[in-house]
C-alpha cells in the first residue's frame, strides 16, 4: 500500500483530521511516514500476518493501521464491484473511498457471522445502488479483453465487441436494483448463489428468482441480441 492513506471523511471529529486547503474538505490521514516510533516496521509486518477478527480485534483497540491493512487486502475487489455499476475509473475510486469509510465508521458493527470480505461487498452494493440511477451512463468502456488475445481481430471487429459490450452494460443499468447487483455479482464476480444472498442479506431462492427475471428483462431490452 502507498506509504500516505487519506479517507475523505465528511464533518468527521476524529482528532486525526484535518482540512484538505484544496479542496475545503475534512479528512482523515493515516501516514505512514510520519512520527514512527522505534518498532513499526516490525509492527507492521505483524499486523500483515493477522487474520480478520484480529485485524478488526486491532482496529477496534485504536490500532488505525490494522485497518491500512484491510485496505490493502480489500481494495482491489471492492474497487471493481464499484467499477461494474458505474464504469468508470474516477466514480468507482469515489465510491471505493466511501465504503471503506463507511467500514472505517462501522466496524463496530461486524459480527463476524460472515467474511470480511462479504460484509465490504454489502456495503459496496449498497454504496453503488444508493448513489447509482438507472440513468447513469458508462463514460469509460470496460476492457473485458485484458485476458484474451484480440491479435487476430480487425478493427471493426473490436469496434463491435465494444459497441455491443456498451449496450450490455446500458441494459444493467436499467434493471430494477436488486436484479442488477444479482446480474453483476453473479456473472462479472461468478459468486455462488449462497455467496450473493450473504451479501445482498436474502435468501438464496431470491437471489435465484432475481437472476431468472434479471436475465429475461435483459433479452427484452436487448432485443435479438444473445446475452
Amino acid at each position: 500500500m502507498a506509504a500516505s492513506l487519506t479517507w475523505t471523511l465528511p464533518g468527521s471529529s476524529d482528532p486525526a483530521a484535518g482540512t484538505d486547503t484544496a479542496t475545503g474538505r475534512t479528512v482523515l490521514r493515516r501516514d505512514a511516514e510520519a512520527d514512527r516510533p522505534p518498532g513499526t516496521v516490525a509492527a507492521e509486518v505483524a499486523l500483515a500476518e493477522l487474520g480478520e477478527s484480529a485485524l478488526v480485534q486491532a482496529c477496534l483497540a485504536g490500532r488505525a493501521d490494522a485497518f491500512d491493512v484491510i485496505v490493502e487486502r480489500h481494495r482491489r475487489s471492492v474497487y471493481q464491484v464499484c467499477y461494474r455499476f458505474v464504469g468508470n475509473h474516477e466514480d468507482a475510486s469515489d465510491l471505493s473511498q466511501d465504503v471503506f469509510l463507511r467500514a472505517y465508521r462501522g466496524l463496530r458493527n461486524f459480527r463476524g457471522q460472515s467474511s470480511l470480505a462479504t460484509w465490504l461487498y454489502r456495503i459496496g452494493v449498497n454504496v453503488c445502488l444508493n448513489r447509482v440511477g438507472a440513468k447513469t451512463l458508462v463514460r469509460e468502456p470496460i476492457d473485458e479483453r485484458q485476458h484474451i488475445d484480440t491479435r487476430s481481430e480487425s478493427p471493426s471487429e473490436r469496434l463491435l465487441k465494444e459497441e455491443r459490450a456498451l449496450r450490455v452494460r446500458t441494459a444493467i443499468a436499467l434493471l430494477p436494483r436488486k436484479q442488477r447487483a444479482t446480474l453483476i455479482l453473479r456473472m462479472y464476480h461468478e459468486m455462488s448463489h449462497q455467496e450473493i444472498a450473504d451479501v445482498l442479506g436474502s435468501s438464496v431462492g431470491a437471489v435465484k428468482a432475481n437472476f431468472f427475471h434479471a436475465l429475461g428483462k435483459l433479452k427484452k431490452l436487448l432485443g435479438d441480441e444473445q446475452c
